[in-house]
């Protein structure tokens, strides 16, 4: 992982090579004002050589703003930072900032116009202002010390440049009594926000003073107050400087706004709401959703605020209008260029099947697998034959346009990994099982404990409790055992979809084009350490007392129950695809996490430790999800349209979180613990002792928890040395408290909570949430294309049941079983959206962070001990990734190596960009 736009002190050296340029002295200490400056006993100032040299230019330097800002370019030379005595009369001096914009890499002809008007203006006084603060108090004011206003130079003539980071300079005529500055303020008097990228004060004794901003500036217009940013230098809320105490608080108030009023898309407002805004019953009844969250029918975790006006019903913002989120939580431009292309080719994709669907019904199935391949090999526009006629009917123009210039291969997917090194793994039972414990979703697989296995569902509703799996059922798969020897030795394991689905099957069933059971799927444990399906339980409601409700379908005998087999394994996917993305990947990694970036942006500064450490597993979150609320988890969004629970998603997704989710179980050795695939061993490198070796999630993802987890204490231990310190620290514990009583309110009272009284405690908590950021989320996301881009492999949903020999449809399975399976899978129209979007969510973008990498590595904190815990930790993860790789090559891994099997590197920590199947991003961004 490379760390080659580090910006650590490229300030600095732009200063150094600028000056050597031009014959000038650069900001360096002499080594005999070293010797003066050691023998004072605190920070002080440094005083300008010309100061030095006149000192009446010290009035005139300082007599206002504009004066003091370009003055610079009549001085013959820079100044140098001169340590002055105490007791000597305050002295003013000179200090630079060296102020980095990021420009944007394309830019509207509106923008244009307006760059170009601010830079006019700009020489006139609608300028950009900036001001330090210090971390002292006036004694004379007693308010903090301030500089006086410094403009920054030079942005009419860099108007034109063409990098991407532009560095401005602003000079400050300060006191040598001045102290340290801690905070500086940036008031934007051009019409247009702009990227403020860092700030680096030069010309202080006690060295540079980094401030990493990232953030966007509105226009004072816009936002008449003043931008607050502080140094990197991190202190407790009990620790923060005098000087910056009031300024710490404002901000804080600032990004918590008084949750009144509709939110702009340039505010930085930071509030709770629930999810009342997914229907949209104003466009038609059957596209009213209940609201998800505050209420105990249907809890949920809360989401960002926006503020909208309700409709007549409810509220709800469609496509293409924006989703508000917090300013600086919206995509930069590289991620935001990579989900425009996508979305091209989501609507490319999206509207050939709907014109093949509108041209012809019986186009509308995959009717032989060369269908399927040729989504891959042919290409959609090439498969229909679409001529010009048709294309000049579309109300697209631009559309159009892009389908004719469009190359061939943008409007063909990509081969899936699934199908790269063997076209027919997906029909064998071994790869069905490899992918439950090293696929997309390998977190639904548990310990078989109890046979036959038990619902908890009240038998008065939904029929008799029991299985219909019987020992016979399984017997002759054992290798000789019985069932009780293999539960007692750890050999048979679970995927228990029984009780999530059954409660909506009647509903679900009802809807067009869907058809679905509740599954239950037994695994043996061969001696090889790889699984294999030996039953698979299959469930509808019961309709009467003679109902057949419930059937057991094994591995295949003859041709018949092969083809019933591969129906079978089809529904469980399915059953699979809506679990992993309702629960194990949209509400465990998206939706929980929200609450607790909300709570910290409204609760801890900037500047607190926890923030700085939390702050890149924060990125992009809030964006994705409003995304989401938009385009896949609303009323007819793409999850109602391409999955098994169709209308009653959301439903689904808050009886999980009702039912199943708890946070303290969402640590990897509790998660491991809870569904007995570890038990604890102290003796073990992680404390836990995996039941069987082979499990490639597991293995690789315990070297990520220990990764994160030890530089988590490391952190945790260096800033809270004692529990009291954890105890008293005003901004973590309203973060913590805020978290759960308000974002997920309707959980809070459950006794669970880790309570933030120790420094283990909080170790687990931060641990926890960096490892769903990252390590978890990745795992279940950047699989998605590679498997479930070929939807035979994992269907997302089932159209037909599987036939029984008195049912009309049997003949029909009989006569051609491979067309009924294919018909049985999405239509094309179903499919082609679904691997759209998964395409879309699979991608890594140029920008990606990766655990281990940050933005301005040596210069995020200003702490010079936690920088290097964190390049050691850089350093760990390259170790682990060169052991997964080593794994992946090791052939007794038979669950990662061997013919036609995908290597497991979902949890490799490092990719390129694009759909990879690898790479552990810090955040969660797609």
């Amino acid at each position: 992982m490379a760390f080659a736009n580090e910006i650590m002190a490229s300030s600095s050296r732009v200063l150094l090579r600028n000056s050597l340029k031009q014959n000038q002295s650069p900001f360096l200490v002499s080594p005999v004002l070293v010797r003066l400056r050691k023998a004072v006993k605190f920070p002080v100032a440094a005083l300008s050589e010309d100061l030095l040299r006149d000192p009446s230019s010290s009035s005139s330097s300082s007599s206002s703003s504009s004066s003091s800002s370009t003055s610079s370019s009549s001085t013959t030379s820079v100044p140098v930072p001169v340590s002055v005595v105490p007791s000597e009369k305050p002295v003013k001096f000179r200090v630079r900032a060296v102020v980095t914009v990021r420009n944007k890499i394309k830019e509207g002809f509106k923008e244009t116009l307006v760059k170009h008007f601010d830079a006019l203006t700009d020489n006139i006084g609608q300028n950009i202002v900036l001001e330090l603060i210090s971390t002292e108090i006036d004694p004379k004011t007693k308010a903090a010390k301030k500089s006086n206003e410094a403009v920054l130079k030079d942005w009419s003539k860099k108007i034109n440049v063409k990098a991407e980071r532009v560095n401005y300079t602003a000079e400050y005529m300060v006191d040598s009594n001045f102290g340290e500055p801690g905070a500086i303020t940036v008031s934007n008097k051009h019409q247009q926000e702009f990227f403020l990228e860092c700030i680096t004060i030069e010309g202080f004794a006690t060295g540079p003073v980094h401030f990493p901003c990232n953030s966007w500036v509105q226009a004072r217009k816009d936002h008449p107050g003043k931008r607050i940013f502080f140094s990197n230098k991190p202190y407790l809320p009990g620790d923060t400087p005098a000087g910056l105490r009031f300024l710490r608080e404002k901000e804080l108030r600032n990004l918590r706004g008084d949750g009144k009023g509709v939110r702009n898309l340039s505010d930085r407002i930071y509030d709770f709401d629930t999810y009342n805004d997914l229907g949209n019953p104003d466009r038609a009844p059957e596209f009213a959703r209940p609201t998800i969250g505050g209420s105990e029918q249907y809890p949920y975790p809360r989401r960002c605020r926006t503020g909208r006006l309700p409709s007549d019903t409810e509220s709800r913002l469609e496509k293409p209008n924006p989703m508000y989120v917090p300013r600086d939580e919206r995509f930069e431009e590289s991620k935001q260029n990579t989900f425009s292309v996508k979305r091209l080719k989501a609507v490319l994709h999206n509207l050939i099947p709907g014109l093949k669907a509108s041209i012809s019904a019986d186009n509308q199935d995959f009717n032989d697998f060369s269908d399927v391949d040729g989504l891959y090999s042919k290409g959609l526009l090439i498969q229909l034959g679409l001529q010009d006629d048709v294309l000049k009917k579309l109300p697209l123009p631009n559309v159009v346009s892009k389908i004719q210039e469009s190359s061939q291969g943008l409007l063909k997917y990509d081969t899936p990994k699934i199908i790269s090194k063997d076209k027919f793994a997906w029909l064998r039972d071994d790869e069905f099982a490899r992918q439950a414990i090293a696929g997309v979703n390998p977190i639904g697989i548990e310990r078989l404990q109890v046979f036959p296995p038990v619902s908890k569902l009240d038998p008065q509703i939904y029929g008799p409790q029991e299985s219909a799996l019987k020992e016979e059922h399984i017997l002759n798969q054992l290798n000789g055992m019985t069932v009780q020897q293999a539960i007692d030795e750890n050999k048979l394991f679970i995927i228990d979809y029984h009780d999530v689905y059954l409660p909506f099957l009647e509903r679900i069933n009802a809807l067009d084009g869907r058809k679905a059971y509740a599954t239950r799927t037994i695994f043996f444990l061969t001696p090889l350490d790889t699984l294999k399906p030996v039953a698979i339980e299959l469930s509808l409601p019961p309709a009467g007392p003679s109902s057949r409700s419930k059937r057991v379908v094994t591995p295949a005998i003859d041709a018949t129950t092969n083809w019933m087999w591969q129906l079978a394994k089809a529904h469980v996917c399915a059953n699979d695809a809506g679990v992993h993305q309702l629960y194990n990947h949209w509400l465990r990694t998206h939706a929980c996490m929200e609450p607790f970036i909300l709570a910290a942006h409204r609760q801890m500064s900037a500047m607190h430790p926890i923030f700085k450490l939390l702050d890149p597993h924060m990125r992009y979150t809030l964006e994705i999800n409003a995304l989401a609320r938009q385009s896949l988890i609303n009323a007819d969004g793409i999850i109602e349209n391409c999955f098994t629970p169709g209308r009653y998603a959301m439903e689904i997704s808050s009886a999980f979180y009702k039912n199943y989710w708890r946070f303290d179980m969402d640590t990897l050795p509790a998660d491991l613990i809870r569904r007995g695939m570890a038990e604890p061993d102290p003796s073990q490198p992680h404390g836990l002792k995996l039941v069987f070796e082979d499990y490639p999630y597991a293995a690789d993802g315990l070297l990520i928890w220990s990764a994160i987890e030890n530089w988590v204490r490391t952190y945790v231990n260096h800033y809270y040395p004692h529990s009291s310190l954890i105890i008293n620290d005003k901004e973590l514990q309203a973060w913590y408290s805020e978290s759960i009583n308000v974002g997920h309110a309707d959980r809070s009272h459950e006794s669970w909570w880790p309570t933030l009284n120790n420094s283990e405690n909080l170790v687990t908590v931060l641990t926890t949430l960096i490892w769903l950021a990252s390590a978890q989320h990745a795992a279940l996301n950047f699989g998605q294309y590679p498997y479930g881009g070929y939807v035979p492999n994992r269907p997302p949903l089932m159209r037909r049941l599987i036939p029984d020999e008195s049912d009309p449809e049997y003949a029909s399975f009989i006569a051609d079983p491979q067309k009924y399976f294919l018909n049985a899978l999405p239509s094309l129209l179903q499919a082609s959206k679904y691997m759209a979007v998964v395409d879309t969510l699979s991608t890594h973008s140029p920008d990606e962070e990766y655990l281990g990498e940050r933005q301005q590595p040596s210069i995020w904190s200003g702490d010079a001990e936690i920088v290097e815990a964190f390049y050691e930790f850089s350093a760990e993860m390259r170790r682990i990734e060169k052991v997964i790789d080593g794994r992946n090559r090791d052939k007794k891994l038979r669950n990662r190596c061997g013919a036609g099997v995908l290597p497991y590197e979902l949890l490799a920590p490092s990719s390129e960009p694009g759909v990879t199947c690898r790479g552990v991003p810090n955040s969660v961004s797609t």
